[in-house]
């Protein structure tokens, strides 16, 4: 069952798991990346650094060496020397460790960022299943962490192959100088093959690195059920969403109605659609659609409009083409430019001069659009 459950989950995970997986913690992570990098950092520091500490070192050793006797004898100035002895000691170290903690961050974090969560930590007894144990052994990710370790140990081994053969002169000609030098001699040539062996174990995490992002996918992928299931949760109950949507109706049908005083004309069907039109010459492109609506809509809208002295314009087929083609608080269609300065001409000469006023008897309406009483409607 569990298997079948895992072939089902073929599509991708939506953004709501993935921040929910995120803050339990469950991001790509690569050990190989992070190991990488401090052992880069610690190669780095060693090879170029290497003549500060070698300096460093031999004071604090010479210091600690030359014990003076007047020391010796008195237990407290016995303490204090170890004390500097040891401070000296911790402050020769303390620029590498600060390289490697910053790295060691840098590594954890470059992959899937920062992720501070605690469920990671909470008890979990299955872990402690030794038959599921042995599954994740022998599973699919287990191989592959398998074939990760024996790659790695290739590289790895491959590359310090290839560095001692490259050094073998230098190695051979450590034998007749002088003592004093051979040590910073063998110095230099183990900080060489130890930055070229950090360096090799990043191609390993150029492999690791997809890998576990490809791992990850995987494991956060979601069948249907599971999309319908987080549907359901992020938009509540059917009748939850049925009164929300009852709800914004409402609201903008009253923003709509609070929108028809200020409108130029309410053109009608005139009994079962209404639209109203608004324009600022100067500030808009073309007429808005401040309203519109059927039936009910269309005569509250009608009444508003008589009662505010908006102008009321009978043009069932304008009245149509703007019902089915125009979209609220939107400019009207291209189309329909014509036909709306037909109509807002007219409304001008009932402004000024009512009595030459003449309704336009075509609306010059393109034939691409269909203004057929029998086509259907949009529901706004």
């Amino acid at each position: 069952m569990a298997e079948q459950g895992a072939q089902d989950r073929e599509l991708p995970a939506s953004a709501k798991r993935r921040q929910q997986a995120r803050q339990k913690g469950q991001v790509a992570r690569s050990r190989d990346l992070s190991s990488s990098l401090l052992l880069l950092a610690s190669a780095a520091g060693v090879f170029y650094g290497g003549w500060w500490f070698s300096a460093r070192a031999t004071l604090v050793l010479g210091a600690a060496l030359h014990l003076p006797a007047a020391v010796g004898r008195d237990p407290g100035r016995m303490l204090e020397f170890a004390g500097g002895i040891v401070g000296g000691g911790l402050l020769l170290g303390l620029p590498l460790l600060l390289l490697c903690f910053a790295m060691a961050i840098v590594g954890g974090v470059a992959l899937g960022g920062w992720v501070f969560s605690l469920e990671p930590l909470a008890l979990d007894f299955t872990r402690l299943d030794p038959v599921a144990g042995l599954q994740r052994v022998f599973s699919r990710d287990g191989l592959a962490e398998l074939l990760k370790a024996t790659l790695k140990a290739l590289v790895v081994g491959t590359l310090l192959s290839l560095v001692l053969w490259s050094q073998r002169h230098a190695l051979l000609a450590l034998l007749g100088v002088d003592p004093a030098l051979a040590p910073m001699l063998l110095g230099q040539i183990c900080g060489h093959a130890f930055v070229w062996l950090a360096s090799a174990t990043l191609l390993v995490a150029a492999v690791d690195v997809p890998w576990q992002i490809v791992q990850l996918n995987n494991r956060l992928k979601m069948s249907r059920q599971d999309q319908k299931d987080e549907l359901r949760e992020s938009e509540g109950s059917p009748q939850v969403r049925q009164r929300l949507r009852a709800l914004q109706r409402e609201r903008a049908r009253k923003r709509m109605m609070a929108a028809v005083p200020k409108a130029d004309v309410v053109v009608t069907n005139p009994q079962h659609f209404a639209v109203a039109l608004g324009y600022e010459q100067g500030r808009q492109r073309a007429p808005v659609v401040l309203a519109m609506g059927a039936d009910q809509v269309a005569l509250r809208m009608r009444e508003i409009a008589l009662e505010h002295a908006v102008p009321v314009v009978e043009a069932p087929p304008l009245a149509r083409a703007l019902y089915r083609y125009a979209e609220l608080e939107q400019e009207i269609p291209v189309a329909l430019y014509n036909a709306v300065a037909l109509l807002l001409a007219y409304v001008y000469q009932l402004r000024s001069l009512p009595q030459r006023a003449e309704l336009p008897r075509d609306w010059a309406i393109p034939p691409e659009i269909d203004t057929s009483a029998q086509a259907p409607m949009p529901v706004h």
